[in-house]
């Protein structure tokens, strides 16, 4: 279920809208775009919404990608962007913390695979065996698809 992102972060749309258009250089195209018309008009008959002249919304929403939701909570002051904020920041921490752990733990196979380099018994053998399936498995898994995730904003024509 797709939220708006005014409920997600628990300001009015307007503020939203407000805040966006007061920090338009923290939402490049791949964080942020808006509607076409075509898509604007797809969107009214999806969600039953009011024609144009008659209340609702008039002009083609903005469209947030995962950046652009993430940029969102940086520039609004609402308790809930904040603590959103704070939990991308500690995502961030986390994930550089679990990439220097994981660059030791290479370090460390290779000075043990260099110590049973050389004449080797047969239980250095099974070490050595042991250190290659290690380096497979710290090897990042083979991509299915090499369509980016996310959004990917179309080539602009050169025309």
């Amino acid at each position: 279920m797709v939220k708006k992102s005014g409920q997600l972060y628990g300001v009015e749309t307007k503020a939203l809208t407000r805040a966006v258009r007061r920090n338009e250089e923290r939402f490049p195209d791949d964080f942020m775009f808006r509607l076409s018309a075509e898509e604007f008009g797809d969107l009214r008959r999806q969600t039953g919404t009011s024609k144009n002249g008659h209340g609702g919304r008039r002009y083609p929403p903005y469209a947030f990608t995962e950046h652009g939701v993430a940029m969102l909570s940086s520039v609004l002051h609402s308790k809930r962007a904040i603590a959103a904020n704070i939990e991308i920041i500690r995502a961030f921490v986390e994930i550089r913390r679990a990439a220097a752990n994981f660059e030791k733990l290479e370090k460390r196979i290779a000075e043990l695979e260099k110590r049973t380099d050389g004449t080797l018994a047969e239980h250095e053998k099974h070490l050595v065996a042991i250190f290659r399936v290690l380096r497979e498995l710290a090897e990042p898994p083979p991509t299915k698809s090499k369509r980016p995730i996310g959004f990917v904003p179309p080539e602009p024509d050169a025309s």
